[in-house]
């Protein structure tokens, strides 16, 4: 891909190794940063919403990204996500961001509450101002705040936003994008909608189950977004294949469902466990999810 920025490419919602007294095992999470880098993944993002970002620190989630940034091979982008309950923490995690050397960074509108749009579009100016490149992050399931597209192309007018990872799952938003912000890249932000935004022509994937089987989802996304109807029509056979297992980014659990698929497929460092008020998943749940892991594995996809 010519002309190709940080956001552009797999980007992987990174999961983070919590020991059993919920500290963060920061060296199972280097081990887990070189597994993926070394397997396809072309981009980190740290402390997104798989990342549990919600329960660290302001230190914790510092040094999460450090660490990301320490045990990635050369030339990969760390963009960690700054999201957060306000703007004053976003901007303060955004200015270590990018005294670290961050090309970007990934940002939540504020989620305390429902935000108008004049406070939405206050949060992105905020941070906009520490001089980074920022990838809006619409999740309107978890924040309450859709980022509709009209909104989108009010905050890429006025140059806040340079990228968006569309989580909403309603695949009509990226035409929509296109229409009304045709310089804004579309990110795909839900592993479920893979292929629908891929041919549409988004140009990243903050990914969650690459985590898990990184050569084949990486295959899976390039894929996607080749433009070449030959190859859309091999990664419809991949992606049906493997959505049952992609399916689990978008459930309530999908922080517990990934963890758990990565110990089902041996690359877990550190185990599953999760950070309160993350519980282990009810046993059909759990079950169900390691059904799902095993015949995508038993189908060889790695």
């Amino acid at each position: 891909m010519t002309d190709k920025k940080p956001w552009h490419g797999v980007n992987l919602a990174t999961t983070l190794p919590i020991n059993p007294d919920f500290s963060v095992n920061y060296d199972g999470f280097a081990e887990h940063v070189r597994f993926v880098t070394s397997n396809g993944v072309t981009g980190l993002a740290p402390n997104g919403s798989l990342g549990e970002y919600q329960t660290l620190t302001e230190d914790e989630r510092k040094q999460v990204f450090l660490t990301a940034v320490e045990a990635s091979p050369a030339g990969t982008a760390v963009m960690p996500g700054v999201g957060a309950y306000g703007a004053l923490e976003s901007v303060r995690l955004t200015e270590h961001a990018a005294a670290n050397g961050a090309p970007a960074v990934m940002l939540l509108p504020p989620n305390a509450y429902r935000a108008s749009d004049d406070e939405v579009v206050d949060h992105f100016r905020r941070v906009a101002e520490v001089g980074l490149p920022i990838l809006a992050y619409n999740n309107p399931i978890d924040t309450r705040v859709n980022l509709r597209p009209d909104l989108l192309a009010r905050l890429y007018e006025l140059g806040y936003i340079v990228s968006v990872k569309e989580f909403s799952g309603d695949v009509r938003n990226a035409y929509q994008i296109h229409e009304l912000a045709p310089g804004l890249d579309v990110s795909i932000g839900s592993d479920d909608v893979l292929l629908e935004l891929g041919i549409n022509g988004a140009v990243g994937w903050v990914a969650g189950y690459p985590n898990v089987i990184p050569t084949s989802t990486v295959e899976l996304y390039n894929l996607a977004t080749s433009g070449d109807p030959a190859s859309w029509a091999k990664g419809l056979e991949m992606y049906r294949d493997l959505h049952k297992l992609l399916r689990w980014d978008s459930k309530v659990w999908f922080v517990q469902a990934i963890k758990l698929s990565q110990e089902v497929a041996g690359v877990m460092p550190g185990g599953r466990t999760t950070r309160p008020p993350r519980l282990d998943l009810p046993e059909d749940v759990r079950a169900q999810i390691i059904s799902d892991t095993e015949a995508v594995l038993a189908k060889g996809y790695r």
